[in-house]
Formats: structure tokens, C-alpha cells, sequence
């Protein structure tokens, strides 16, 4: 931390663009450097600003790996929890597909939208809990209203299609127990 103070009394840009993560706050969240991430924010970083094609904002970067005390701290600064972008789509998504089940509530309790179709791989976080068997977080976004149905729009189509496909024989009874539609 004493050498990222150094560089931004330096003068250095603190939101410039570019590298494997897109910005040094995509960077310092990723890799769970709450000082870090705590001194670029107090400076200026811009909590919103996009990442790279992989890790998406600052917010799905500190969602995947489940970096609970950096998504407090960027949405206490103003991160979008809805943003868009990276692999995983939203934060949610991010954090269904990655079974962190304390930060898929807190996203949802932040605003999260639970059907959000995203941009990334996995389609809504319904469908991205689906695809990686988290049977409790697919209750838990069925409990906020996800729609058991929704169309694919994922790697594996909707969130029964995934189950089946991945054969999570308790995580299909699950979805067929909430209303899911089976293809004709």
C-alpha cells in the first residue's frame, strides 16, 4: 500500500485503462487487497469503471472469488449493483456461479436484480447457481422471485436445462418443485 500511495503522489492516473483486469482497483479487488482498494477508492478510483472482457467492474471482481469486506466497501462508494460486464455477467450472476451464498443475500439486499439476463456466460444468476449445482443459492434467488423459467440465454439454456444436463438430481427436483417447465 505504501508503493501505491507513492505512485499516486507521483501523479500517476489512478483510473488509467488497461492489463489483464482492466484498472489497478479491478486488479487490487481481484486479488483482495482491502487496503489497496480502500486508499484508490479514498483518491478517486472510479468504482464503476468497466474492467476487461474477464473480470468485468471492481464489484464482479470482488464478488467472484467472495470478497465480502471489499462489495461492502464498493457499494458503500457508489457501485453499481446491477453493472454489467465480464465473464459472469452482474455481480450476482458472478456470485451464484461461484457458490457465495453470504454475498449472493447481500447483493439482493443491495438492489440486485434477481432476473437481470446479463451479458456473461451463464444467463440470469438462476441459471448460473443452476449450472454449477448450488442448490442453496438457487432457493435463496427463488425465494427473491427468480424466474424459474426464464429463457436461455446462458451456455446451457434455461436453469432446468442446466440442472438436467449436469445432472444435479436434487437441484432438478428443486426447480421442478418451483414451476419449472420441462421442453416439450
Amino acid at each position: 500500500s505504501n508503493l501505491v500511495q507513492t505512485l499516486l503522489d507521483q501523479g500517476v492516473d489512478i483510473n488509467a485503462r488497461g492489463g489483464l483486469y482492466g484498472s489497478a482497483l479491478q486488479a487490487a479487488t481481484w486479488r483482495g487487497h482491502e487496503k489497496v482498494v480502500q486508499i484508490l477508492l479514498d483518491q478517486g478510483a472510479d468504482a464503476n469503471a468497466p474492467g476487461s472482457e474477464t473480470y468485468g467492474t471492481a464489484l464482479q471482481a470482488a464478488a467472484c472469488p467472495g470478497h465480502e469486506n471489499l462489495v461492502h466497501t464498493l457499494l458503500n462508494h457508489g457501485a453499481d449493483v446491477n453493472a454489467p460486464g465480464g465473464e459472469n455477467g452482474t455481480a450476482l450472476q458472478a456470485a451464484s456461479s461461484t457458490g457465495q451464498v453470504n454475498l449472493v443475500q447481500t447483493l439482493l439486499d443491495r438492489g440486485a436484480d434477481v432476473n437481470d439476463p446479463g451479458t456473461g456466460i451463464y444467463g440470469t444468476a438462476l441459471q448460473a447457481a443452476s449450472s454449477r449445482g448450488h442448490s442453496n443459492i438457487v432457493q435463496i434467488l427463488l425465494d427473491h422471485g427468480a424466474d424459474v423459467n426464464a429463457p436461455g440465454g446462458g451456455i446451457d439454456g434455461t436453469a432446468l436445462q442446466s440442472a438436467s444436463r449436469r445432472r444435479h438430481e436434487k437441484l432438478v427436483q428443486i426447480l421442478l418443485d418451483n414451476g419449472a417447465k420441462p421442453e416439450p
